[in-house]
């Protein structure tokens, strides 16, 4: 049972022993910045998982996506934003209908789609839960993860549209398909995860990151492998320079290889997938940690 209870900033935390001097309770008390006991915080996280399940199912029963035509909007939306990318494509590079070319970008916007909405729902999922956050005591840390957790549920009817496209462009059905693929997707869940939570601290502070984060969303589509192919991209001596840089080069460009191409990515793309999914959940969650018992005086 965690309580929270109102306290000076700075002040010290721990067990509040009961009359037989065990623990009956974790009382965690308000401060300004550091990181809460995180054996307790992390065991407290885990058996308030249903919290986030909920939570989340609640946020998609509001925006009627548990009806069939809300998962049809879900398939659609996307679907005509590919298609809208894809004749973009094909006018600027002059080029016939390319069922490779327009598979490539159905599969690229519909995981894009997929991380975009979980880093903005995320970085909203605190300011929207001020209420909650305020009244209710639970680790915070479960808004930004049920966010994500949307994300993905609202990605999964994408998928069968997909292997259509797949189908028709005769991509390959590899072991990369079916293992390579899901694991990179799991990695971009992480590093969604972590940008996330990143964003929710950070919007409890700066309230206008909920202004310019959809236009870095949209700088970041054009910069990855999303309209682009690997393929093109290494053909470009300075994006081919810069591309570690970029997250979603090594981790887009890792699922889009496996998915699309039907190979197992080279070992530097799964070392940069992984170092970037787990600095950005170490980072993110951290940061949200060292702040969550300040978000109450700030919204």
């Amino acid at each position: 049972m965690s309580t929270a209870a109102d306290a000076p900033a700075g002040g010290a935390e721990g067990p509040v022993p009961s009359g037989d001097g065990t623990p009956a309770y974790h009382c965690y008390e308000p401060h300004r910045a550091g990181l809460p006991d995180l054996r307790v915080y992390f065991r407290d996280l885990w058996k308030r998982r249903e919290f986030a399940i909920e939570n989340s199912r609640a946020g998609m029963r509001a925006a009627n996506t548990m009806t069939f035509f809300g998962q049809a909007w879900l398939v659609i939306n996307p679907l005509l934003l590919a298609l809208v990318y894809f004749l973009l494509v094909s006018a600027l590079k002059n080029s016939g209908f390319n069922p490779s070319l327009l598979a490539h970008i159905t599969g690229g916007i519909f995981v894009y789609y997929f991380f975009q909405g979980a880093v903005l729902t995320g970085a909203s999922s605190v300011t929207g839960a001020g209420k909650m956050v305020v009244n209710t005591a639970f680790p915070r840390l479960l808004l930004p993860i049920g966010a994500v957790r949307t994300a993905l549920y609202r990605f999964f009817p994408t998928i069968p549209v997909y292997l259509i496209f797949h189908i028709l462009a005769g991509n390959p059905w590899t072991l990369a398909t079916f293992v390579a693929a899901p694991l990179f997707l799991f990695f971009l869940t992480v590093f969604a995860t972590g940008l996330a939570a990143l964003f929710a601290a950070s919007q409890v502070y700066f309230r206008d990151t909920s202004s310019f984060l959809p236009y870095i969303m949209r700088i970041w589509l054009y910069i990855s492998p999303v309209l682009m192919t690997m393929a093109e991209i290494s053909r470009h001596h300075i994006m081919r320079m810069l591309s570690p840089l970029n997250p979603l080069y090594s981790i887009i460009g890792g699922y889009s290889e496996a998915l699309q191409n039907g190979v197992f990515p080279p070992w530097h793309m799964w070392l940069l997938a992984i170092g970037w999914a787990t600095v950005s959940l170490v980072a993110g969650s951290f940061f949200f940690l060292s702040r969550e018992r300040d978000f109450a005086v700030r919204l």
